[in-house]
């Protein structure tokens, strides 16, 4: 995978965003959409909403460097394999911030999802970075501010595009994927993080 450099900021007003739309080839997006497809481990998992545990809709994959927990649940890692961790050294390089985890969205079809949330739990840090890589079809993905949910921004995710979120897009945004019943083809989302384990995890 060649280097390349995350571009300004673009579609999202007031946001911390940065988006470059052709960040993966299509060769490059092919070739990965095809490889995580067949040979990631993917398997449901659930969360803790309202005081319950649902079924996330969705499939997941989790590799890091130590477990991690939201929702109330507790992911074990996999162990990063060489095309990951070649995605992660690029993402450090082109984005100027480390990564020590990725979470793999599976969406199988437009019925599946992710509802409005942030990802600001307290080992992710105040004001963290996160690089989100999209592969497969084409997605919306929505944000809005948290004090004023009528400021809210829509985003096209294509075949290859990286979004970047910065500064206080988690402490002030939300951001969802909603579903869209027209999609029938899956989409992959490999969303990159760096966090600080919690003491039960060393």
């Amino acid at each position: 995978m060649g280097a390349g450099t995350c571009q300004g900021r673009g579609g999202m007003g007031e946001a911390p965003i940065e988006l470059r739309a052709t960040y993966l080839s299509t060769e490059e997006a092919d070739h990965l959409m095809s490889h995580l497809v067949g040979a990631t481990p993917w398997r449901t998992s659930s969360l803790t909403m309202y005081g319950r545990m649902i079924a996330m809709p969705r499939l997941i994959a989790w590799y890091a460097d130590a477990p991690y927990t939201f929702s109330g649940s507790t992911q074990p890692p996999n162990a990063w394999t060489p095309k990951l961790a070649a995605l992660r050294e690029r993402l450090a390089a082109d984005t100027g911030a480390p990564y020590n985890s990725v979470l793999l969205n599976l969406y199988r079809d437009g019925q599946d999802s992710i509802s409005w949330h942030s990802d600001d739990e307290a080992e992710l840090g105040p004001a963290p970075t996160i690089a989100s890589v999209s592969l497969g079809a084409t997605r919306d993905f929505v944000m809005r501010r948290k004090d004023d949910h009528t400021l809210k921004e829509t985003l096209t995710l294509t075949h290859g595009r990286l979004v970047v979120m910065r500064e206080d897009s988690q402490s002030a945004w939300q951001h969802a994927v909603p579903k869209r019943t027209r999609v029938t083809e899956p989409r992959i989302n490999l969303t990159f993080r760096w966090f600080e384990p919690r003491p039960e995890h060393p």
